[in-house]
């Protein structure tokens, strides 16, 4: 049986065959999950709805010391064990890794505990993948040190891996908000100047929001609650900034910050700030075509010029060979 599946990872037609398979799968998945969008949307919004519930028990908690009630997702039994075991919150916790799964969308106790178990599992699991492959199936004729180096990189990427993601759920997240941002500024500026509260101006554009961008209608959701319950509004808005992570996002909060603060007018300070965030938007964009073309460099010199020169040359190719 190892015989037979070292062959076919060996064999060029077989892994052709794998990968184009992989690929198509890939294809369809990404052309079908459009169509589910939908119910995601719903799972999300029920997701912020319970978050803003949770935040108004802990207010009331807080006011009734002698109530405990939490409303705080729990994580899979199994998971929460594991964790519990091998004691993993003081050894593999990180203030800094809360703080991405917050930014990620990931919140509650139940995602940060699930990240410890996935920081403890993957290493193990690409370790002992790449000993099995290293000494068993592939056999690979290098020396020990080399085998050992190889092994001990997978476990690495393993443990670097939940990061990884992290960042990657980070980047796709915020640039949803980024792209939204401007225009959610200009339907708040409307509805403050509309005479709405901060309250009711953060619930009404979080609705209208929501089919641009989900993560920054959950946002704004989360602040409207905070706003409602937390004692001091401050708060609220630097948990806005914190779970963003963007300047334009942390200048706004500053700005409302502010205007609570010394009563400024609220109003022109969000026209300011919609329009200095629709030019950081602009040059955002103006920077990325700016940088298309030496991106387009090697491309064109690995793929456009051979296939140039078999096509200019071949001819004469031909017949200079058809000559001798």
């Amino acid at each position: 049986m190892v015989d037979i599946l070292v062959s076919k990872l060996h064999d060029p037609h077989f892994m052709t065959m794998f990968f184009a398979a992989i690929a198509a799968t890939a294809t369809v998945y990404t052309l079908i999950m459009p169509l589910f969008a939908g119910e995601n949307l719903n799972k999300r919004m029920k997701a912020v709805a319970s978050e803003r519930e949770r935040i108004k028990q802990r207010e009331r908690e807080r006011l009734n010391a002698g109530e405990k009630v939490s409303l705080r997702q729990t994580p899979k039994q199994l998971i929460s064990r594991v964790v519990e075991d091998f004691n993993l919150t003081k050894w593999l916790a990180q203030e800094a890794a809360r703080n991405k799964l917050i930014m990620a969308g990931y919140r509650g106790q139940a995602p940060y505990i699930t990240f410890l178990f996935a920081r403890l599992v993957t290493p193990l699991v690409l370790f002992v993948g790449s000993v099995l492959y290293v000494f068993v199936i592939a056999n690979l004729q290098k020396s020990m040190p080399v085998k050992i180096g190889i092994c001990v990189g997978m476990a690495y990427l393993g443990l670097q891996a939940p990061m990884l993601f992290l960042s990657n759920a980070i980047s796709k997240r915020q640039l949803s908000i980024k792209r939204a941002f401007p225009d959610a500024l200009d339907l708040l500026l409307i509805c403050i100047e509309s005479g709405m509260s901060i309250e009711a101006a953060f619930r009404r554009v979080a609705i209208e929001i929501t089919s641009q961008s989900v993560a920054l209608s959950e946002e704004f959701t989360l602040t409207t609650a905070e706003l409602s319950y937390l004692q001091d509004r401050k708060v609220a808005y630097e948990n806005l900034a914190r779970r963003t992570g963007l300047e334009g996002v942390k200048s706004v909060c500053l700005a409302l910050m502010q205007s609570e603060r010394y009563g400024t007018p609220l109003g022109q300070s969000l026209r300011v700030m919609a329009q200095e965030n629709r030019d950081m938007r602009m040059n955002e964009a103006e920077k990325k075509a700016a940088a298309l073309p030496p991106k387009l460099t090697v491309p064109m010199i690995l793929f456009f010029l051979p296939v140039l020169f078999v096509v200019i040359l071949g001819p004469t190719g031909i017949k200079v060979a058809a000559m001798q």
